[in-house]
C-alpha cells in the first residue's frame, strides 16, 4: 500500500458488535435495510475516491467522490451487479493514497472512462487501485483509516479484507 495506513473492509453481516444496535434502530425507524457500496472515512482529512467495476459494456471507472474526515459517502445505490470492485482513494490534505495493484484510468477532475488500457496515450492518469472480492453481497462497505498497516493487508478482527 502506497499510504501509510490501512484498508479495512467490513461487510454489514461482519460487524457483530453493530448488528444489535443496528437492528433495534430498523425496529424503531422502519426502514429498509440498505443495499450498496460504501466507503467511510475514519481519518481526520478529506479523502477523494475512485471506484472501479465491470459493466455490461466494459471496465469503467469512476471519481472523484469527496469524503470528509469521519464520515461515509455511497459510492453506488442498489444491490451490487458485480463481484468485484476496485478501489483507489487519495488523502487531499496529506497526500498519501491507499492503492493496490490492478491498474486503472483516472483523471483530474469529476470522471467516468470506459475502459482500463492506455490511459495515459488517452489523455488520463494511472492509478493502482485495490480489489474487493465482495462475494456477490449486496452491500459492502470498506472504510479507510491512517492506523500504521501491520502486514500490507488491513483488516480489523472479525472483518471481510483484503
Amino acid at each position: 500500500m502506497g499510504f501509510a495506513g490501512r484498508l479495512r473492509v467490513r461487510h454489514a453481516l461482519a460487524m457483530p458488535l453493530l448488528i444489535p444496535a443496528m437492528g433495534l434502530f430498523a425496529v424503531i425507524t422502519a426502514s429498509p435495510a440498505r443495499a450498496d457500496f460504501r466507503v467511510c472515512n475514519a481519518t481526520q482529512n478529506l479523502v477523494g475516491v475512485g471506484i472501479g467495476y465491470r459493466a455490461k459494456a466494459g471496465w469503467i471507472t469512476e471519481g472523484w467522490w469527496h469524503i470528509e474526515g469521519s464520515s461515509c459517502k455511497t459510492l453506488i445505490e442498489g444491490p451490487l451487479s458485480s463481484r468485484f470492485y476496485y478501489l483507489y482513494a487519495e488523502d487531499a490534505e496529506r497526500g498519501g493514497r491507499w492503492d493496490g495493484p490492478i491498474n486503472m484510468c483516472v483523471a483530474e477532475k469529476e470522471f467516468k472512462i470506459a475502459g482500463v488500457t492506455d490511459c495515459v496515450a488517452r489523455g488520463f492518469q494511472r492509478a493502482g487501485f485495490q480489489e474487493y472480492d465482495t462475494g456477490e453481497q449486496a452491500s459492502w462497505m470498506v472504510q479507510l483509516t491512517d492506523e500504521p498497516a501491520t502486514d500490507g493487508a488491513a483488516a480489523a478482527p472479525g472483518t471481510n479484507s483484503q
